[in-house]
């Protein structure tokens, strides 16, 4: 039986910028080489908004205010050893305050919007982040993943 995990990611942006973090600090990290928005797992009692704001400080030093839940995406077997499902609120932030600080889990760096899809991303990364980009609308995505590669996604917009 799979273990559920709920998490988030949220793309801060600015400028025609997007805040990416370049995943290369945390050993045994499954993201290691990759960039990905912040985000990350909730704590108890959490809203989806507590969480994206509380990982986005935790990770970034910024106080995002307003962000905007674009889609909803679940990764089965994401973790097969471990047989968790994923499932990733996503938002954007375009309002924020605060001064960026160095991370633990990889440096962060202001990416142009029309560089972020040569970046080292998630397959599925490359999909979605598009849809964000054309505001394509509300989106529940599925990506199934085997050994790291993308086998099979599908997508409902709204």
């Amino acid at each position: 039986m799979s273990r559920q995990q709920l998490a988030t990611l949220c793309y801060v942006k600015k400028d025609g910028k997007t805040l990416m973090m370049h995943r290369v600090k945390k050993v045994g990290d499954i993201h290691h080489g990759k960039w990905n928005g912040l985000g990350g797992k909730f704590h108890p009692q959490e809203t989806p908004e507590e969480c994206v704001c509380r990982e986005v400080y935790e990770e970034s030093g910024l106080e995002i205010r307003n962000p905007i839940l674009r889609g909803i995406l679940t990764f089965p077997q994401f973790q097969p050893i471990e047989g968790v499902d994923w499932y990733v609120f996503v938002f954007v932030a375009r309002e924020f305050k605060g001064q960026l600080k160095s991370c633990a889990e990889g440096d962060l760096c202001w990416i142009e919007d029309k560089e972020l899809l040569r970046l080292p991303l998630w397959e599925g990364d490359r999909l979605f982040l598009q849809w964000l980009e054309n505001n394509s609308g509300f989106f529940s995505a599925k990506f199934v993943y085997r050994q790291e590669k993308l086998v099979e996604h599908q997508v409902n917009f709204y």
